[in-house]
C-alpha cells in the first residue's frame, strides 16, 4: 500500500509539472525557464519507475547515500533561499532617498512588459511621494526589444507625469549585476542612499546585489507581480541567486 501511495503521489506530482510547464509556455513568460517543469515531470516519472520496479535498491550504497545527501542538501539551500525572498518581498524602502534604480526587463513593440509595467509604477508611485528622489532607469537593448529598456522607461514615466529632468537613464546593462554598476557609475558613485525597484520575487537579489557593489544602505521598493507567473518565477530566482553566490557577486 505504501508503494502505490509513494507512485500516486510521484505521477500527481508529474502531472502537475507538465499542466503548469505548459500554462506558462501559453500565456508566454518571456523566457524558456518553463522548460524546468516539463523536466521536473520527466524527473517524477522516472522516480514513479524506479520505486515501481524497485530499482533504487540497485543502486551501491555509497552512491544511494551520496545522492540522498544531495537532494537533502538543494532543499534546505531552496527553503534558505526561498525564505530570504519571502522577507524583501513586501519592501517599501525608505522615504527622501537619494536615488532609486528602477531595473529593466523585456521592451515590446506595444511598449513595457507586463512585469516592467509592474516596476515602473512602483517607481512612478515612489517619486510622487518623494519629489526630490531621482530615478536611474537602467536597462539596455536585447535582440528581440524595439528600443533599450532604459529609453522605454523613460518614456513611461515622463507620459504619466515625472519630470524629465528627474530621470537618468543607463541603456548598457544586460544583467541585474550590470544594472547596479552601470547605475553606479552614472550618478558617480556609491555614497549616496538608493532604492531597487523591482519585482516582489527579485528584491532580495536585487538589493543584495547594490549592497555588494557598495551601496551599503540600499532598500528594496517592492513591485507587484503575476501570480500566474509566481511559482516560475521563485524557482528562476533560486538559480539566479545560486549563479550570483558561485560568481562571487552577492558576497
Amino acid at each position: 500500500m505504501r508503494k502505490k501511495i509513494m507512485i500516486g503521489l510521484c505521477i500527481l506530482a508529474a502531472l502537475l509539472c507538465f499542466t503548469y510547464c505548459f500554462i506558462v509556455f501559453r500565456i508566454r513568460s518571456g523566457s524558456r525557464f518553463y522548460l524546468i517543469w516539463g523536466l521536473g515531470g520527466i524527473f517524477f516519472i522516472g522516480l514513479a519507475l524506479m520505486i515501481r520496479f524497485d530499482l533504487w535498491s540497485q543502486f551501491p550504497l555509497r552512491l544511494r547515500q551520496t545522492i540522498t545527501g544531495l537532494l537533502i542538501g538543494g532543499v534546505l539551500a531552496f527553503v534558505i533561499v526561498e525564505g530570504c525572498i519571502f522577507v524583501h518581498y513586501r519592501d517599501q524602502g525608505r522615504p527622501d532617498l537619494d536615488y532609486i534604480i528602477v531595473l529593466g526587463a523585456q521592451m515590446k513593440p506595444a511598449g513595457p512588459s507586463v512585469v516592467l509595467k509592474f516596476r515602473l509604477d512602483a517607481a512612478y508611485e515612489y517619486l510622487t511621494a518623494n519629489e526630490d528622489t531621482l530615478c536611474v532607469v537602467s536597462g539596455g537593448q536585447g535582440a528581440n526589444e524595439p528600443c533599450t529598456e532604459a529609453q522605454g522607461m523613460y518614456d513611461y514615466l515622463v507620459e504619466k507625469g515625472i519630470a524629465p529632468e528627474r530621470i537618468l537613464m543607463e541603456d548598457k546593462s544586460t544583467d541585474t549585476s550590470e544594472n547596479i554598476a552601470y547605475s553606479a557609475a552614472l550618478i558617480g558613485g556609491t555614497d549616496y542612499e538608493v532604492g531597487i525597484v523591482t519585482n516582489n520575487f527579485h528584491v532580495f537579489r536585487g538589493v543584495m546585489l547594490a549592497r555588494h557593489a557598495g551601496f551599503e544602505s540600499a532598500c528594496g521598493i517592492s513591485a507587484r507581480s503575476n501570480i500566474y507567473f509566481q511559482p516560475n518565477n521563485l524557482v528562476r530566482e533560486f538559480f539566479g541567486i545560486m549563479k550570483d553566490l558561485v560568481c562571487g557577486n552577492l558576497i
